[in-house]
């Protein structure tokens, strides 16, 4: 068969076998991508730096500079809930994954001019590229992760892969302070070796393409979800409107994220404030996000023990980010930088587990469910404006009061799931499917064996059934 006939798509109302996924079945799919968590780690992470030095470069305060994440997490809000969400319903997971991973490139490929001219508006439009491929990406990613395998695993996998993000949101600010703005080198010239960075990023970005194109991976449908949330309870989500789970998962994702960015991008000025020079400040994020990528491991692992319930390790972790980042503001020097790097510790299981409990439960509506949640990432663009705005007035121990607000608010969802949703959330973690074989006869597999509603429409002859 020639290569541009091989069909790579699968219609969403076909049951497949990724209903019963084992977790030998997924460990390939999943490490594939897993690649794409470090990729956008690696960008997240360079963002970061780049905010404090576009800044210096271009004589900018704090809250304008902040417009280069607002760029980034933009386009969080506008693509997943439209044409990014619209993709993966309609062509599937790995048609999502090579249109996000071409449009992250061909943003990439934008900082070339915006660093020749030395534009911040064209930066800030090439990083509103690079956020609309990653935000496709992350539409695909983050779903497939969660429902790629046994359900018992969700958070494990989820965390585990989110780990992989952190390492490359580690490494970024430490290449940053230690090769492209060291010492001996002047902003424009880092900006320079930034061009260079992200061309390489392009190119492996085309690579990736053709990998996912010939990789083994399973479709995942909607269909799937349904006979598999049907296995674990008999339950059946309802119409889309009455998912009060997902929306308050959305609400508590939208305002985690946009405390987390604010932290981040204002983490090297509140050092700096603390006494620290800027590249010691640099390093000091990179000692930051590396402990937010060990923890994500560490909880990876607790996760597997059954006490460690993830209701409520998330309702911990998301308490531990308010009482250490209120610490960081009501202390000075080097006592307020640890407990700033302590909040990055405890951030690093919050994301996952929001986004795995938010789609627990919806059966035929995972997939819009899944895009939304991405979409909550959009917070990014709302909090650290407003975190600037105050870095400007007052000073980055009383914009810290911004992200504080940030994980109070978006506690309210744990506590809902802890009190009215916990009989669903400890379901899934129970549940046997995709650990034991399948009984001889199993409905399941009859249904596994349907084409789809579309398929039937094609092959069907009149007065015949082919």
């Amino acid at each position: 068969m020639a290569l541009w006939k091989r069909k790579i798509t699968v219609s969403d109302d076909t049951v497949t076998s990724a209903a019963h996924l084992t977790l030998q079945a997924s460990l390939i799919p999943c490490f594939l991508v897993t690649i794409l968590f470090f990729l956008w780690g690696f960008a997240y992470g360079l963002l970061d730096v780049l905010n404090s030095h576009f800044k210096k470069s271009l004589d900018l305060g704090y809250a304008e500079a902040a417009g280069l994440s607002s760029a980034y997490f933009g386009a969080y809000f506008i693509c997943p809930p439209t044409i990014s969400g619209w993709i993966l319903r309609r062509a599937g997971f790995r048609v999502t994954f090579m249109t996000g991973l071409a449009v992250f490139a061909v943003g990439c490929l934008l900082f070339w001019p915006s660093g020749v001219n030395k534009s911040f508006g064209g930066f800030c439009g090439s990083m509103f590229v690079v956020g609309a491929g990653l935000a496709t990406l992350e539409t695909a990613a983050d779903p497939f992760l969660s429902i790629c395998g046994p359900p018992r695993y969700s958070e494990i996998r989820l965390n585990l892969a989110q780990a992989f993000q952190g390492v490359g949101s580690f490494v970024a600010p430490l290449l940053a302070s230690r090769v492209f703005f060291a010492k001996t080198v002047d902003n424009d010239e880092g900006l320079r070796n930034v061009q260079w960075v992200y061309l390489g990023v392009a190119a492996f970005d085309v690579l990736l393409i053709v990998l996912f194109f010939f990789a083994p991976m399973p479709e995942i449908t909607d269909a799937d979800m349904n006979v598999q949330e049907k296995e674990i309870g008999a339950y059946d989500p309802g119409p889309f409107r009455k998912q009060t789970n997902l929306f308050l998962a959305i609400w508590s994702q939208f305002c985690y994220v946009g405390a987390q960015v604010a932290v981040a991008n204002y983490f090297i000025p509140f050092c700096e404030e603390a006494g620290r020079d800027p590249a010691q400040s640099s390093d000091l994020l990179a000692v930051g996000q590396g402990l937010y990528a060990f923890n994500r491991f560490l909880a990876g692992g607790l996760l597997t023990i059954p006490m460690f319930k993830p209701r409520y390790m998330l309702t911990v972790y998301l308490g531990l980010c308010f009482v250490f980042i209120v610490a960081a503001m009501n202390t000075v020097g080097t006592a307020s930088i640890a407990m700033l790097i302590l909040v990055l510790c405890f951030e690093s299981l919050c994301f996952a587990t929001i986004f795995t409990l938010g789609l627990r439960g919806l059966g035929r509506h995972t997939k819009m469910g899944g895009s939304l949640l991405v979409a909550a990432i959009s917070g990014g663009m709302v909090f650290p404006p407003m975190t600037g705005a105050v870095v400007d007035a007052r000073d980055a121990h009383t914009a810290m009061a911004i992200p504080m607000m940030g994980y109070i608010l978006a506690l309210i969802y744990p506590i809902y799931v802890n009190i009215w949703k916990r009989d669903i959330m400890d379901s899934h973690r129970d549940t046997k499917v995709g650990l034991e074989p399948l009984a001889p006869g199993d409905k399941t597999l009859q249904l596994e064996a349907q084409p789809s509603r579309a398929e039937r429409e094609h092959t069907e002859v009149p007065g015949k059934k082919l």
